[in-house]
Parts: C-alpha cells; sequence; structure tokens
C-alpha cells in the first residue's frame, strides 16, 4: 500500500480530535501485536493519531472513522517492519543453556519482543468475556508467533480472527481481494499451527487458586525459600533473560540458577502487576549499600497450576517506566 491510502474518506459531520483519542488503546493493542514492541507500537500509534488529526478537516467519510485509523495503522506497521529483521523470544533462536554457560553479549533491543503493560491495551470498560479475549491475544508466545508471519498475513490474521472484522473490510482495507484474504489467512493459521504454540492457561486475576499460586511465588522469591520456590513449577519450566538469548529449561535448571548465578537475587523486593494478559512481577534486588534498585520484570506464564515460564525482562530503565513502576519498592 501507498500513502494515497492515508487521504481520508470524507464525511458530512467533521470528527473532533476527541474521537480519534477514544481508538488510542485498541490502536495500540493491533500495533503491538504488528510489531511485537511495546516501545515502537506507542509511536506509531502516535503518529497515526497525529497524522489523522492533521487531515481531520479533509475527512469525508466513505468509510467509517475506526477503519480510516487501522488503515494508517496498518500502513505504518508495514513500513516499520520493512526496516528491520523480526522479534523474538530466546527460545525462539536456539536450544536451551544451562547454568554453567557463558552469557555471552548482548543481543540490541530491536531483536526481542517486549513486554506490554494491560493497561495499555486491555479496555476498562469492557465486558468480562472481551476483556478476557484482549488478555488470551497479548500472551507472549502469540505476540512472538505472529513475528514470523509476513506483514499482511500478520495483518489478516489479526484483523479476521483477534479483531473479527469481516474478509471484505480486511479485503478493502488491505486494497486486496476477498479470496487473497482467505488465502493470507489460511497460510497464517498453518503456519502458526506448525509452531504447535503453547501460551499456558488463561490469566484471571479473579481465579482465587490463581492468586494464591502467585502470592505463594512471591513469599517464597521474597523469602528466597528456594524448597518453596521450586514446588511452584512446572517440571518443564523455563526462564529467560533478555537482552540476552540465554534461557534454560526444567525446574532443576530455574532452582540451580537461583542458588548460583542468581544468587544476588536473595533480598529481594517484588510487586505484582500484570503485563501481556498474563501475571508479571516487578523485582527491586537489595543493594550492597542499602536499599533495592529495579532489576526485572517477569512476566509468568502459567499451565496446569504452576509456574511454567519466567520471561525475565532486565532493561529496567525502559520496561519500569512503562509499567509506571517507581525507582524504589514501596
Amino acid at each position: 500500500m501507498t500513502d494515497t491510502a492515508l487521504t481520508p474518506p470524507a464525511s458530512a459531520h467533521l470528527p473532533r480530535p476527541a474521537d480519534l483519542e477514544q481508538y488510542r488503546r485498541e490502536l495500540t493493542g493491533y500495533c503491538y501485536r504488528m510489531l511485537g514492541s511495546s516501545t515502537e507500537a506507542e509511536d506509531v500509534v502516535q503518529e497515526v493519531l497525529l497524522r489523522a488529526w492533521q487531515a481531520l478537516p479533509d475527512f469525508q467519510g466513505r468509510s467509517s472513522l475506526r477503519t480510516w485509523l487501522y488503515r494508517i495503522a496498518t500502513n505504518r506497521c508495514i513500513d516499520h517492519l520493512r526496516q528491520r529483521p523480526r522479534r523474538a523470544l530466546p527460545m525462539d533462536l536456539g536450544p536451551a543453556s544451562t547454568v554453567h554457560d557463558r552469557f555471552g553479549d548482548p543481543t540490541p533491543a530491536h531483536g526481542w519482543v517486549e513486554p506490554m503493560p494491560d493497561g495499555r491495551v486491555v479496555p476498562d470498560d469492557a465486558d468480562p468475556a472481551t476483556r478476557a479475549v484482549v488478555r488470551e491475544t497479548l500472551r507472549l508466545a502469540l505476540i512472538a508467533a505472529l513475528q514470523v508471519l509476513p506483514p499482511k498475513q500478520r495483518a489478516v490474521l489479526i484483523l479476521r480472527e483477534v479483531l473479527g472484522w469481516p474478509a471484505l473490510d480486511v479485503a478493502e482495507l488491505l486494497d486486496t481481494s476477498v479470496p487473497a484474504v482467505n488465502s493470507a489467512l489460511q497460510r497464517a493459521r498453518a503456519t502458526l499451527a506448525d509452531r504447535e504454540l503453547d501460551a499456558g492457561d488463561l490469566y484471571t486475576p479473579s481465579d482465587d487458586e490463581q492468586r494464591r499460586l502467585l502470592d505463594r511465588y512471591l513469599d517464597a522469591f521474597e523469602r528466597y525459600d528456594l524448597d518453596a520456590f521450586e514446588e511452584l513449577l512446572h517440571e518443564d519450566a523455563t526462564q529467560s533473560m533478555p537482552p540476552w538469548d540465554f534461557w534454560i529449561q526444567g525446574r532443576d535448571q530455574v532452582r540451580a540458577w537461583m542458588e548460583g548465578p542468581g544468587a544476588g537475587c536473595r533480598g529481594s523486593k517484588l510487586r505484582l502487576v500484570a503485563a501481556n494478559g498474563m501475571p508479571a512481577v516487578a523485582q527491586w534486588r537489595a543493594d550492597p549499600e542499602g536499599g533495592h534498585s529495579p532489576w526485572a520484570l517477569h512476566v509468568l506464564t502459567i499451565r496446569d497450576g504452576e509456574v511454567a515460564g519466567i520471561e525475565s525482562f532486565l532493561e529496567t530503565d525502559r520496561w519500569f517506566p512503562l509499567f509506571d513502576l517507581p525507582a524504589e519498592p514501596a
């Protein structure tokens, strides 16, 4: 698509800037699924709303305001995706390491799928079923899987399967035909099926059993009771630590990490937050001189009532401000 697609359709009733702002959260979710980057998604949405605001005087309404905004957003996302390699999680790049392996050099930030705060993308005023669907389609494993799709297949899958758009509307947005949309959707589904995606159990903050599991997780970690902590882990639990491509697998490996290289986490303070429709834990590590400093944002995958994945995002100078987390624990 070219920027001629940005020429707004017209309307007898000129929208106001506030009419654009109401779409910020859902556009952020769409762009995040497309890009795999919370920071890029927010930048793109800001650009989309600015461009739309500047073009409002010419708006004529040949399609809905929402469709017009998604058209601009799709163009901008595809432009971004042409300029950089796909994002991934460490597990997508090679076999598991062990606690004895060297870390090596960190991979540049543009290489990783990034965490996204629920508050930036999950609607406050939606019914519980809608909120559950939004959370389910934001899980890290799914976001990483989407990144293997070509950009237009990715857009088709998100618009059709996640957002529920009719094939005709998607075809019009992408300047293509309904058969082409259906073909792209079939190819995208086949690609994801080949990956045998397991995103874990759906996180439900009101679920008492999940809440008890998370309370026990926080308690065991803060007390650094590794026996209690290990009991909460799935036998095949994984842990990764972007920006390094290092990752480990197995309950015993995660415990060995915490006993060895990760022992500096003893004495940490934790807070439960929400990221990617999943439970997440902000960690402040104890300073030798006293007090605590931001150390990691851990996004957790729960499976069968156990913690099956710990994605530890270590660049807290990026993630703590994004999640509105303070420099020191309360």
